[in-house]
């Protein structure tokens, strides 16, 4: 009976890269099949990075009743599957704080707080003495990369440059810095898409004491290119929060360069979001500077203001 490895709804490159990774890592120490999943579409950030590197799209997985599955970057059961509860859960690897997933069996997991659920991954190779083959290395390395913003964001840790010098000398990258600002580029293309292509690029819902809050960021070389469409996006903003039953929506336009998010904010009391930041919002936004992880800067901060 095969194994499914996948990451979270609407999946990032660390969690597609990270389900080829440890598949092929299991694939070399079990004698049962490990397959690389995912549970949506792919970002064109995460395409650049397979097409880049030959990786080989994960199979689409969107119901796990009766099966057995290894996770990654994440533990919140709202990011996996509707019938996760019905899987079997034989391991997780995740860099995020520990969720609600609960298991009836033992399991194998690997959580550390550093800057990418890849890094982890790289530590995992290492420890259990598997070769990384040079493909997957090209990949882990640049889901490092965006994960941690090119090493600017503060989840950033030692560990997290170090994986990365290391996948890029087996991956034979010479400037792994120049290669991730393409990526980048990628990323912060926004012509051709919707305000709700906008708005869940990097979508995720949380359960704060009872109450659903979605925190959704867009990491760009440069936000002014949204300048334009803030009304746009707000505005759709609205109708998510009604059609998701959420508390607050916030969105996060984070700026790379200038190292800070612009965020924006529809919620049923946004005197919450204000005091999570000790700012005021104005016409339903605020500056945050040094803001680059929704991670360790946003969810730490607003999640006390509903307990």
């Amino acid at each position: 009976m095969s194994v499914y490895v996948f990451g979270h709804k609407n999946p990032d490159s660390d969690s597609i890269v990270g389900a080829i990774a440890i598949s092929y890592l299991k694939n070399q120490l079990e004698d049962e099949e490990y397959i690389a999943a995912r549970q949506g579409d792919i970002s064109d950030e995460t395409k650049f990075i397979l097409d880049k590197f030959n990786g080989t799209l994960p199979i689409l997985k969107t119901s796990v009743a009766g099966e057995r599955v290894y996770l990654v970057d994440s533990t919140d059961k709202v990011h996996f599957q509707d019938d996760i509860d019905e899987a079997t859960i034989l391991g997780i690897i995740d860099h995020h704080k520990l969720g609600d997933i609960m298991t009836s069996t033992p399991l194998e997991c690997w959580i550390r707080p550093i800057g990418c659920s890849n890094t982890v991954v790289k530590e995992v190779y290492d420890a259990l003495g598997v070769d990384i083959p040079k493909d997957i290395a090209g990949m882990m390395m640049m889901a490092i990369l965006s994960d941690t913003v090119i090493f600017k964001s503060p989840t950033c840790t030692k560990v997290d440059t170090k994986a990365v010098k290391e996948l890029a000398k087996i991956a034979g990258i010479e400037n792994y810095k120049e290669l991730a600002m393409e990526m980048f580029i990628v990323k912060s293309a926004t012509a051709g898409a919707s305000a709700r292509d906008l708005n869940t690029k990097d979508y995720k819902p949380f359960d704060m004491n009872g109450e659903k809050v979605g925190v959704n960021q867009l990491e760009m070389i440069d936000i002014s290119a949204l300048d334009d469409r803030i009304d746009e996006i707000y505005a759709d903003m609205v109708k998510m929060k009604e059609e998701e039953g959420l508390h607050t929506m916030i969105v996060l336009l984070t700026d790379i360069m200038k190292e800070g998010s612009q965020l924006l904010c529809v919620s049923d009391d946004p005197s919450k979001i204000e005091a999570a930041f000790d700012k005021k919002l104005l016409n339903n936004q605020m500056w945050l500077e040094g803001v680059l992880s929704r991670k360790k800067q946003v969810i730490p901060f607003v999640q006390p203001q509903f307990n």
